[in-house]
């Protein structure tokens, strides 16, 4: 899964990709490195970013009281649609064959996106920031990615340990595709993600690698997101100083082909080249097995 972010903000490559035709031509070299799937979004969560803990669906009654109590987003569906569904559209109309990825939380948003073409909502919520998104999702009859994560970006410095993080993942990730199975989503349409960096400081991050086999009883696919993450950029600090994003690539690799060996299924990752070549040998060491 390669990364596509529409953003001026994200952590690794905010403002790269910003207007349609720069998203464009970058969501088309990652399908030419091999990239099987291409993620799309439009708004951050990078450490810090301010988000909603409710998306309320703009078409909404405003006489709706949850809905007009709801916190106002820093990214708002309108922005966050003018960002994604040009590149969309045109995606669509250049590889018709791609296989599209909407990374959003907001019911409007995904319904929109999946309208214009995408195959996929990667909700980093899992479905608990917008209520109207496990409905949605239903409704659409896409594939589904549900992402843990601890509190929400702004809050991540002061949250409180949660003990065995593996245990944690594993028990809210299993309730949480449940509630989604019991909502009308399709079993069979549902991957789930760890959240490598969401709400985990370093020391949280490497039990789940080392454990992540624990993962597979949940009986979905799993999708990981490692890509020059900080915890890596910590593990890689030279004379104090944290790693950069652009120099994380071989630690990236190392999560990869660690994880593909305790049953990863799919990588979501800025370097789409490598990290084919990586799971090519990893396969290989797989099947031969």
């Amino acid at each position: 899964m390669g990364i596509v972010n529409v953003t001026p903000d994200s952590f690794s490559d905010g403002g790269l990709c910003l207007d349609r035709d720069h998203a464009v031509e970058h969501a088309l070299r990652l399908l030419g490195e091999g990239a099987d799937i291409l993620d799309i979004g439009g708004e951050s969560t990078r450490p810090g970013a301010k988000v909603s803990a409710a998306a309320p669906d703009p078409a909404a009654s405003a006489k709706d009281e949850n809905t007009s109590a709801a916190p106002k987003v820093t990214v708002g569906a309108e922005e966050e649609l003018s960002r994604v569904l040009p590149v969309l559209t045109e995606l669509k109309k250049l590889r018709p064959d791609a296989v599209l990825s909407i990374d959003t939380y907001k019911a409007s948003v995904a319904r929109a996106a999946v309208t214009a073409g995408a195959d996929i909502i990667n909700d980093v919520s899992a479905f608990r920031w917008d209520r109207q998104m496990a409905k949605t999702a239903a409704e659409l009859k896409c594939g589904v990615v549900l992402m843990h994560m601890r509190g929400r970006p702004e809050e991540w410095r002061t949250l409180p340990p949660p003990g065995d993080i593996v245990l944690t993942v594993k028990r809210e990730l299993r309730d949480w595709a449940e509630g989604a199975v019991l909502a009308g989503v399709r079993r069979e349409r549902i991957a789930l993600d760890p959240g490598f960096g969401f709400g985990k400081n370093f020391d949280q991050n490497y039990p789940l690698l080392a454990r992540f086999s624990d993962l597979q009883s949940l009986g979905f696919p799993l999708l990981v997101g490692t890509s020059r993450k900080s915890f890596l950029g910590h593990t890689l600090a030279h004379d104090g100083k944290d790693a950069e994003p652009q120099d994380r690539l071989y630690g990236t690799l190392a999560t990869h082909t660690a994880l593909i060996l305790k049953g990863a299924h799919i990588l979501r990752t800025h370097d789409v080249k490598a990290a084919v070549e990586a799971a090519r040998v990893t396969d290989a060491i797989l099947q031969a097995r």
